[in-house]
């Protein structure tokens, strides 16, 4: 059902370079690129995340209660992502490990614009 999700950013460059190192973790890479945003899936056709320069030009900012879940697959895939997160410059918003009960694996980080991802797996 979801094509893809968009996060702002106020530094386009700084913000491309920490989603090659995150998303490459995933087996990501660049899709779709041009000057305001950038977009990196695993497939065409695909789901996607772009990050984007705000159309309206002012200064992106994040939603409270707003967060992206990123399904990696494995538990050792969780605790990459978010050590390659955290190694970027991305800031620790959960350490990678179980969450209650269901087999429920999450890492929580916020990426060099605010905005709160998690890499899970089930």
């Amino acid at each position: 059902m979801i094509g893809y999700v968009t996060l702002g950013t106020n530094d386009l460059k700084r913000g491309a370079a920490f989603y090659d190192g995150v998303l490459g973790e995933l087996g990501a890479k660049r899709f779709m690129e041009n000057d305001r945003m950038i977009g990196w899936g695993t497939q065409p056709g695909q789901p996607m995340l772009m990050l984007t320069k705000p159309f309206d030009e002012k200064k992106a900012s994040v939603g409270n209660g707003v967060m992206i879940a990123l399904n990696v697959g494995s538990p050792e895939a969780v605790k990459k992502v978010h050590a390659m997160a955290l190694k970027l410059g991305g800031k620790d918003e959960g350490a990678a490990g179980p969450r209650g009960d269901g087999g429920f694996h999450g890492g929580y980080f916020r990426d060099l614009d605010g905005n709160k991802l998690v890499a899970f797996c089930m």
